[in-house]
Formats: C-alpha cells, sequence, structure tokens
C-alpha cells in the first residue's frame, strides 16, 4: 500500500515550510509567552496535570498538545477491557475544559495520539479497518489539521506499517518517523517489539531502520518519542534489566548522528508502578508521561476508618493512569530547539 500523492505534497510542503522556520526555544511553532500548561514555579517534581478534569480516577495517558498549547489529546481506556478513546480538552475561561471524544475517534481502539513539530499533522495507534477489511493488529494511522478541525484517518504504507504490530509513532520536525513494531528481528526474538525509523527524502518515506542495542533491548519497546530537533528520545520500556518497575521511560540522546545506550529516566520519573507515555511540550520545557502509582506510594499512611477507605479507593489516585508534567531539565535533559535556516 502506498501514500496517496496528495499526502506525499501536503507532507513535502509543510514541512519544508515549517521545520526551519521556529525561533529557538519554540518548539512546535508555539509563541514564546506562557502556554496554559506553564508554570510560574519551577517544576522540579512530577505533579498532576489537569487534576480532577483530564486525570481523574479513569484511567488517562499520553497528553500531547497543540502549538498554541490550548489543546491537549490524551487517550482513555477501560482498564483490562483494552477500551481506547482518543479524547481532548480545551483551555477557555482560566480553565481545562470537560473533554470530548476526538472526532475521529470513538469506535474502534484508538490510543497514543502525538502531535507533530509543527502541529499540522497527528499520528496515533488503531486497530480500525484497513480499506474495508478488519484488521487484527494495530497499525500507525494519521490526521492532518483542517481549516474545520482534524481530517479523516489516513493510514500510512508499508515503510511504516507491516503485518505485525505498530503501537507507537512520533514525527520529527524535519519529517522523520519514529515507531516501536513487532515485526521481525527484534532484539528480543518474536513478539518482541523495538524501536526503527523511516526518513523522509525528497518527499518519499525511506525503508523502516532497526534502531538497535543503543536504543532498543531484549526487552518490550512500546513508546517512543523524538524531540523535534532528534537530539534526544523517549523511550516506554517494559521489563527492560535495571529498571525501576515493569514499566519504565529511557532516554537515548543523539550526538553527530549516533545514539547513545538508552538511560533510566531515575526516580523522580519512575517507580515500582507503570510509568510510561512520555510527552514534550511544545515550547521544549515540560515532560508530560502517565504514572500508575497510587495511594499506597510512600509514604505510605494507611486508613482510619472505611470511609477514608472508600475515598481513595473512588479517588484519582485509585492505581489508573494519571498525567504529570516536570520540567525536562531537572532530570538531566536540554531543552530541544529546532535552528531557522
Amino acid at each position: 500500500m502506498s501514500y496517496p500523492s496528495p499526502l506525499i505534497a501536503l507532507l513535502s510542503v509543510t514541512l519544508l515550510a515549517n521545520a526551519y522556520h521556529i525561533p529557538e526555544k519554540s518548539i512546535n511553532g508555539a509563541d514564546p509567552g506562557p502556554a496554559p500548561y506553564s508554570r510560574t514555579e519551577k517544576l522540579l517534581e512530577p505533579r498532576l496535570f489537569g487534576e480532577g478534569i483530564i486525570s481523574t480516577s479513569d484511567d488517562e495517558f499520553g497528553g500531547t498538545f497543540t502549538p498554541d498549547g490550548k489543546t491537549v489529546f490524551f487517550s482513555k481506556s477501560v482498564l483490562r477491557f483494552y477500551t481506547d478513546v482518543i479524547c481532548y480538552s480545551k483551555f477557555s475561561d482560566g480553565k481545562w475544559q470537560t473533554p470530548e471524544v476526538a472526532p475521529f475517534s470513538g469506535k474502534y481502539r484508538d490510543f497514543d495520539p502525538v502531535i507533530s513539530a509543527d502541529g499540522t499533522k497527528m499520528l496515533f495507534t488503531s486497530d480500525r479497518p484497513v480499506a474495508g477489511e478488519e484488521e487484527s493488529n494495530y497499525d500507525i494511522w494519521m490526521v492532518t489539521k483542517t481549516a474545520d478541525g482534524w481530517s479523516e484517518p489516513i493510514h500510512l504504507d508499508t515503510t511504516i506499517n507491516s503485518s505485525y504490530n505498530e503501537h507507537f509513532a512520533s514525527m520529527a520536525a524535519n519529517g522523520t518517523i519514529y515507531f516501536s513494531s513487532e515485526r521481525p528481528g527484534a532484539l528480543g526474538g518474536s513478539g518482541d517489539a523495538d524501536i526503527y525509523r523511516s526518513r523522509l527524502v525528497d518527499g518519499k518515506y525511506m525503508p523502516a531502520e532497526h534502531l538497535g542495542d543503543s536504543v532498543s533491548s531484549k526487552a518490550y519497546e512500546l513508546d517512543c518519542v523524538v524531540a523535534p530537533d532528534e537530539s534526544f528520545l523517549l523511550i516506554g520500556s517494559y521489563g527492560r534489566e535495571g529498571g525501576f518497575g515493569n514499566y519504565d521511560i529511557y532516554v537515548s540522546r543523539n550526538t553527530n548522528g549516533k545514539w547513545s545506550p538508552a538511560k533510566n529516566l531515575g526516580a523522580k520519573v519512575n517507580s515500582s508502578f507503570r510509568d510510561y507515555s512520555p510527552r514534550i511540550s511544545p515550547d521544549g520545557k515540560y515532560l508530560f508521561f502517565t504514572s500508575e502509582k497510587d495511594f499506597s506510594a510512600p509514604p505510605w499512611q494507611g486508613f482510619k476508618d472505611y470511609d477514608e477507605l472508600r475515598e481513595k479507593f473512588h479517588g484519582i489516585l485509585n492505581g489508573a493512569g494519571n498525567i504529570y508534567q516536570i520540567e525536562l531539565e531537572s532530570l538531566g535533559i536540554e531543552r530541544p530547539a529546532v535552528q531557522s535556516r
């Protein structure tokens, strides 16, 4: 299956027009002024994002923002039943509004939205049918920004998608797509997932390159969020050696085109709970990530009575996923920038 020619034209024109005219320290074309997610204080420890509106007692993960920071897209899931829906919330009247279901989601299992550096495209994962045929595996899809919102979902071609599961994708400012796949050749053998990339060259996506043992491992690499300038890659990995829990977030840095061995982000982000689904804010200042930490996280206080127990069980920290925010620089990660040319 090939990209429709209008899509190639759209990708080529928008990337050439936008990728190299973003002021330094203004990622995704965002206004240098404060975005709604910005904090006046230094955010050196993780803090719940959108508490009670976006982060709730339900399972939420993966917040990605439009360039102005005024709309956030994220996933909601029914735990253990794997029903996933992409939702969004707009910031107005000084607060995040009640979320709505994204216009292209709600029927199939859709999750892990990531908005491109120029804000014109959004990649996400879905099990929706391809060309009228029911799919039994997950693939990467894309919607493009239109005057009225977002286009109908477009199924990416065989340089990205395969007959195996593809779970997560993000796009650098130059159009290169990084993604996770269970295709043969994974370091952990059959059924494992590793990280790949496909470069955009002369308006055409090149065959996928396997990012080997500096980025991928014999563990299951699922999440892969690339900085717009490709200076680093954030990786969500399940069961990787040296982790704090069964699912941790790692970083690999790009030095002169070579990726460093992935390093655990440490105890500020990772824990004995599932910590995953990283995103970079449009201004490049913050890491947004998901954690399933609950009320039993240290320091554990116990319960005074049954009413308190019920309140905790039905509260935000009940073990379902929530979205957290922290400054990248507090994790030793330099703020990414896209230089103008």
